[in-house]
């Protein structure tokens, strides 16, 4: 099932010839890369929402690329309700991400009662190879962080899942921080 190392995040993006997904479960992260930005947002209320600041471009331009090539990018994110801190800070901003080329939908937790969902977020590409994302408790990256599964069966059950999630989404322009 498994491989032992993954390739990198931007490795399989930039290798995706249709398609992008990730599916989003958690209501909290304490990842490294988020931090300054999330502590910003905590003491200010200001979301960085530059596409060009430094903390965005590599983002926004490893999705452009993608989309340039072609590839659909999709973002979907199951939330509790009332939603975290930290969901309200991601809410802020998802306009860059969709600036960037994604489409991004959020699905209230209380409405995904009766989905038959995966246990963990993982980003699914060309429904062919599915990038498991592995956190702590607390929201941290476990170790290892990220595991590649390229189990046809283990893809097309996680790719059903998304796909239903999705459709029962509610786009980002139309979903309300509560």
């Amino acid at each position: 099932m498994p491989q032992n190392e993954p390739p990198r995040f931007d490795e399989l993006l930039a290798d995706a010839r249709r398609s992008a997904i990730h599916l989003e479960m958690r209501d909290g992260y304490a990842v490294p890369d988020e931090a300054d930005d999330y502590r910003r947002w905590r003491e200010t209320g200001e979301r960085d929402v530059d596409p060009a600041s430094p903390y965005w471009a590599p983002w926004v331009e490893m999705v452009r690329a993608a989309a340039a090539r072609g590839v659909v990018m999709r973002r979907v994110r199951i939330v509790s309700e009332p939603v975290s801190d930290y969901i309200r800070y991601e809410h802020a901003g998802t306009a860059v991400n969709m600036l960037a080329g994604e489409d991004v939908r959020w699905l209230p937790r209380r409405q995904a009662a009766g989905l038959l969902i995966p246990a963990g977020d993982g980003w699914l590409f060309d429904d062919e190879q599915l990038l498991l994302n592995h956190f702590t408790g607390t929201g941290e990256w476990a170790e290892p962080a990220l595991e590649l599964c390229t189990d046809p069966a283990i893809v097309t059950a996680y790719a059903s899942a998304a796909e239903t999630v999705w459709d029962r989404a509610v786009p980002h322009h139309q979903y309300k921080i509560r």
